[in-house]
């Protein structure tokens, strides 16, 4: 007889155990030759040595499956331990799981550009109107490089520039008053991690969020940063933020053109930076359109709506342009005496 403790790392004991113990209990009813007890994220086993070895190989299949599923049923605890593989493994093109256990993966052509051209790249940017799941499936890709350890850390940047509001008479300290423009990273992020499990990797610095003033002087390696909301950067601030790069390091870049905040004689580094960079080898560009748009299929109609206004609006400046030209040409008369 041999005892042993089995840390249940990397994943919440709570989906382990499952509700009211159910899914231990299931799992001592498979192992009824060994006594388990558990507190905490500790699995505590007592009984022979054989037994044990197959106990703890169908325990760690188990974290494996919450910790890339976010969840576990009892029918996916029979199929790990009898050896099969789940229902889950077998949906192909998954980048990761929501907590309520839906696949996260691409959903138009573009989407897929976007996924393999992190892969194939240190640096991409990914341009495209609101609704194409930029931000979503950058960090996306970001989770599923955390999960299998090819880096160590997230790091997700935003300018901190008002869309037409003044926030700085809101109470509270500086993290109060930055925190609003950063909380759709907040929200992607809580969509694709547990809460606990989150809480505790930011405060560990495993990811961070911070505004894009943060990063001076900074160097970023062993890690996925991404840069959100690019078009209200200026150039100086993107030419910081890109330089930024370290070793064993992707960055992604995402931003729409049609949303800039900037004071109107500014000009948007993200633009500057496609002109200078498009062509430069080992960075990707992925433009997605409004056939990219995932979310209410208003929000294509609004993306083609204001398209079509500003087309409108820059033929109608061109024209009236035309017109202001033509009538500051002089009338030229030739009198003959």
């Amino acid at each position: 007889m041999i005892e042993k403790h089995i840390v249940l790392e990397d994943i919440d004991p709570v989906a382990f155990y499952g509700v009211n113990n159910g899914h231990l209990q299931m799992v001592k009813s498979l192992f009824p030759k060994l006594r388990v007890a558990a507190r905490g994220d500790v699995v505590r086993v007592l009984g022979d040595e054989e037994e044990m070895a197959k106990f703890e190989e169908a325990i760690e299949r188990i974290r494996k499956h919450i910790l890339k599923y976010n969840q576990i049923n009892d029918e996916d605890i029979l199929d790990i331990i009898n050896g099969h593989a789940t229902k889950a493994d077998a949906v192909k093109g998954v980048l990761v799981y929501s907590i309520s256990g839906r696949p996260i993966k691409s959903r138009s052509h573009n989407q897929q550009k976007l996924i393999d051209a992190v892969e194939k790249n240190d640096m991409v940017f990914a341009v495209g109107p609101a609704g194409t799941g930029k931000t979503y499936l950058s960090i996306a890709l970001a989770v599923r490089a955390l999960k299998e350890k090819t880096v160590k850390k997230i790091i997700l940047s935003r300018p901190a520039v008002e869309a037409g509001e003044k926030l700085g008479f809101l109470p509270g300290d500086m993290k109060d008053k930055i925190d609003p423009y950063l909380q759709p990273l907040y929200d992607a992020l809580e969509d694709m991690i547990p809460t606990v499990k989150l809480q505790d990797m930011m405060e560990k610095h495993v990811i961070q969020i911070a505004p894009l003033a943060f990063m001076r002087g900074r160097t970023l390696s062993d890690a996925v940063v991404i840069l959100d909301e690019a078009q209200n950067t200026t150039p100086q601030q993107i030419r910081m933020f890109l330089t930024r790069m370290g070793w064993n390091t992707k960055m992604i870049v995402t931003g729409d053109m049609t949303q800039i905040d900037l004071p109107r004689e500014q000009k948007s580094g993200l633009k500057e930076a496609l002109n200078i960079l498009g062509d430069v080898e080992g960075i990707g560009v992925v433009k997605l359109g409004e056939k990219d748009i995932v979310r209410h299929k208003l929000v294509t109609r609004i993306v083609n709506a204001y398209d079509a206004y500003d087309k409108a609006n820059e033929e109608d400046k061109k024209t009236n342009k035309n017109k202001v030209l033509k009538s500051n040409i002089p009338n030229e008369s030739i009198n003959q005496n």
